[in-house]
């Protein structure tokens, strides 16, 4: 069985470690009625070990390159059927499982951001998802409000998940050893939870104001609200980074007032 190379194309950089790749598995909760997993961008296959040795999930893994998907079905031929070759961005869900389900992965770096929007739009399946990223966004998605990393996926990830980083990795803990250092992060999602506001507004609001991250919000907010209105807004003196997800519910709540 011929090891597959790391393709640059895809951003592929495959952990070579397994006790960091068990630790990574180990960090499943898998919440109350979710026995699902899918993992993106399986490579050879070192989480998927550990996954399919676990009896009481079931796993599908998921990948774009041609080479994994034969080498896996090689490697695991009584997973034939839980092998998929396509890309994880415009697959539909629906189709891959009809129940809740987790999602666990190594994602190629230069679409893990992507990977976690298309999360948030199917949350009320996703209970659950385990990712490594590129330390640098990682620290950016779970960061506190105030920092120069907090952004638009911060506040989206963190209103509807409890985040976490959940250990960090050094380049040669891969091959090819990327250029930065790798985290990975835990997202939980919260149960029962309704966002205070509408759900297009907050989203609206929150992309215009990052959009224009060095203005201050009265500035930031002028294609959604006139100047007068501008002033009377909360926050309206702070830049975007200041606030937290529920400052930013609150501000959408005033626009949706001035709106009316």
């Amino acid at each position: 069985m011929k090891n597959v190379s790391p393709k640059k194309s895809l951003g592929q950089h495959f952990l070579i470690d397994p006790a960091i790749a068990s630790s990574i598995v180990d960090t499943l909760v898998l919440p109350e009625k979710c026995s699902h997993v899918l993992e993106v961008g399986p490579g050879m296959g070192i989480l998927t070990d550990f996954l399919f040795a676990r009896k009481n999930i079931k796993t599908k893994i998921i990948d774009i390159d041609r080479d994994s998907a034969d080498y896996l079905l090689e490697k695991y031929p009584d997973h034939k059927n839980d092998i998929i070759n396509n890309d994880f961005l415009i697959i539909d869900l629906e189709k891959i499982f009809d129940t809740d389900f987790a999602i666990i992965g190594n994602f190629p770096y230069n679409i893990s951001t992507q990977i976690l929007f298309k999360v948030l739009d199917h949350r009320s399946k996703i209970p659950e998802v385990v990712g490594m990223f590129q330390k640098e966004v990682a620290e950016r998605i779970a960061g506190e409000p105030g920092g120069r990393e907090y952004g638009i996926l911060s506040v989206f990830m963190q209103a509807w998940y409890d985040v976490s980083i959940v250990m960090t990795l050094n380049q040669e803990d891969f091959s090819p050893p990327p250029k930065v250092k790798s985290a990975v992060l835990h997202f939980l999602r919260k149960e029962n939870f309704i966002l205070p506001c509408n759900e297009k507004s907050f989203r609206r609001v929150v992309k215009a104001a990052f959009n224009q991250r060095r203005k201050t919000l009265r500035n930031a907010l002028s294609s959604l609200v006139t100047r007068e209105v501008s002033t009377e807004l909360p926050f309206a003196d702070l830049r975007a980074e200041a606030l937290s997800w529920q400052q930013f519910a609150e501000l959408t709540n005033a626009i949706e007032k001035y709106s009316t």
